[in-house]
């Protein structure tokens, strides 16, 4: 199999038995507006791909468009006993993520698929059709309790293809009818599409929304997440929906040693002035493939900064570049990690952010009656 001039290879970590295995990284005019530099094997595939340069531009290579699959899913509330976040159950209508964001914690899932965590999770996307369906199943169920559900955890729930396929705004809808509470993260500022849906819920006490700006710099933003909203237009968005009444929190993730770190207030400060009611923030996470990913795309945009950011990296993570400790794995520990939380909690001081999370109500759920359901007499 040809992989095209100017493909070149290198070793990446993968696979069960510790071995570095290669893998492919792909020819730039083939991935021009993705992020990714690379499309490595998964880490449970038993067999690894070999390439080399027969002369011949590979046509797979050259034209990486996004492909989007339905996925015929048997539940759509995923649950989690994680005692460092606030949910218990989450909704992701959408697996893989189109705004190609190197650093997505959620890259390593599509391994689970048979997909590589690098450019397949761009581009071979999957979308849960019946998500609204299966929703209003699952909340029907005898003995359902509310809690509040968190929609794009994984993969971004706002992401380009739900313009066309509009699932999150079905499962949106479905909450609503339901009175159920629910927690939006999204960096998109299609979030906007459903403002008047969201006004509403936010009237009763049921939502919060959650916009991730990542930097403040256009060039760096394009780089890091190329097919991301512009971050004016994410400050756009705050604005927006907290002119709505639509409670409003900034999230700065991740946080990148020697890389974004320096705009911590300047984000800040910019979410405030657009309306923002909480800030919180996450350090950069790199669990299995991505470690190689990040390492590939600064060896790309920012060979001379690479060993500095995975130096202080590991510094933050117990001398590992990741650790999946409770507790530690979100802000990190230690002397640069102490730095970034005191000025992160310095600064939403001095810009006036309230101590208290605004939080959802479960008190007005109700099953509401479907079409044919015999009505009480007594």
């Amino acid at each position: 199999m040809g992989v095209g001039v100017g493909d070149r290879r290198k070793p990446m970590r993968g696979g069960p038995d510790g071995r570095r295995y290669e893998a492919s990284q792909v020819a730039p005019e083939a991935r021009r507006g993705r992020g990714a530099t690379a499309n490595p094997d998964g880490r449970f595939e038993a067999t690894r791909r070999e390439s080399f340069d027969d002369g011949w531009p590979d046509e797979a290579e050259r034209s990486r468009r996004t492909e989007v699959t339905a996925e015929r899913a048997r539940h759509i509330i995923t649950r989690n006993a994680s005692p460092d976040i606030p949910f218990d159950r989450s909704i992701n209508p959408y697996r893989g993520c189109e705004h190609g964001c190197i650093y997505c914690f959620a890259r390593p899932n599509h391994s689970y698929v048979g997909l590589s965590p690098g450019l397949d999770f761009e581009t071979r996307l999957f979308s849960k059709p019946d998500a609204a369906v299966l929703l209003e199943r699952e909340l029907s169920a005898p003995g359902y309790r509310p809690r509040t559900i968190a929609l794009g955890t994984a993969t971004d729930p706002y992401q380009p293809i739900e313009r066309t396929h509009g699932l999150t705004r079905a499962v949106l809808e479905v909450l609503a009818h339901f009175r159920h509470p629910v927690g939006i993260v999204t960096k998109s500022n299609l979030i906007l599409r459903d403002r008047d849906l969201l006004a509403e819920m936010a009237a009763q006490g049921l939502v919060k929304v959650a916009i991730s700006v990542t930097t403040l710099d256009p060039d760096l933003a394009r780089r890091l997440e190329p097919r991301a909203p512009h971050p004016r237009k994410r400050l756009e968005a705050i604005r927006a929906l907290s002119e709505a009444g639509v409670p409003v929190m900034v999230i700065a993730a991740p946080i990148i040693p020697s890389l974004n770190d320096h705009e911590i207030e300047a984000i800040l400060e910019a979410a405030r002035s657009a309306g923002a009611r909480e800030a919180n923030y996450v350090l950069l996470r790199l669990p299995h493939e991505l470690d190689d990913l990040v390492g590939d795309w600064f060896t790309e945009h920012y060979p001379g900064r690479k060993a500095h950011v995975f130096s202080l990296l590991s510094a933050a993570r117990g001398g590992k570049t990741y650790d999946a400790a409770f507790g530690t794995r979100m802000i990190g520990q230690g002397p640069y990690a102490d730095l970034i939380r005191r000025r992160f909690a310095l600064a939403k001081r001095r810009l006036g952010f309230p101590e208290e999370p605004v939080r959802q109500t479960t008190e007005l759920f109700r099953v509401p009656p479907r079409a044919g359901d015999q009505l009480a007499l007594f």
